[in-house]
């Protein structure tokens, strides 16, 4: 039977360098398809990042809230760190406000077939990185809007008041980018 974050975690904490390991396979794929689909030239180097600032910091980890939780936020600091050191002009950014075409507009190579899910991929880069953030966490790593709020280090109602939020931008950007009404409620459709 699989063991659980948790027991993984204390586990590698006690020495076991399997667990350690465990949980790096466990996790991998969902930290760098978090990177991918934003910073498609440095999604390898800034996973490595995560997983190394969670090995130097896994004894600080109190488990408030899930590993997996946790590794996201480490995740979380990891990006925005890059995108500060990759901008030019001001050094403070406000990631509830800029969106990732601001910062680098950059091909997809995450998307590549399906007119639904290009124009997906178009409306997501159009809207703020927060509440880009705050959509991928939820629908593609099925983050609770609790587990949400922990990565953001926000109260979980403000979480909620995002990912609403978050939606409504969505769907603006996609209603402005579709070119037909059936193709709108279709991408729509199959995002919930």
């Amino acid at each position: 039977m699989a063991r659980d974050d948790r027991t993984l975690l204390e586990a590698w904490r006690g020495g076991d360098r399997d667990a350690g390991g465990e949980l790096f396979d466990r996790h991998y794929p969902a930290v760098s398809r978090f990177f991918r689909g934003k910073v498609e030239g440095a999604a390898t180097e800034l996973t490595q990042r995560t997983f190394l600032a969670c090995l130097e910091s896994r004894d600080a980890f109190r488990g408030d809230a899930s590993f997996r939780t946790y590794l996201f936020t480490i995740a979380r600091h990891e990006l925005y760190r890059h995108l500060r050191a990759r901008r030019r002009g001001p050094a403070v950014l406000d990631f509830a406000a800029v969106s990732l075409a601001e910062l680098a507009p950059t091909p997809s190579q995450l998307i590549a077939r399906g007119e639904e899910q290009r124009l997906l991929l178009a409306a997501l880069r159009r809207i703020s990185l927060e509440a880009q953030l705050v959509l991928e966490l939820f629908y593609w790593e099925q983050q609770t809007s609790k587990q949400i709020a922990a990565i953001l280090g926000v109260p979980h109602g403000t979480a909620r008041s995002r990912l609403r939020a978050a939606r409504h931008a969505l769907e603006a950007q996609l209603g402005t980018l579709s070119r037909s009404p059936e193709r709108l409620a279709s991408t729509l459709d199959n995002l919930e």
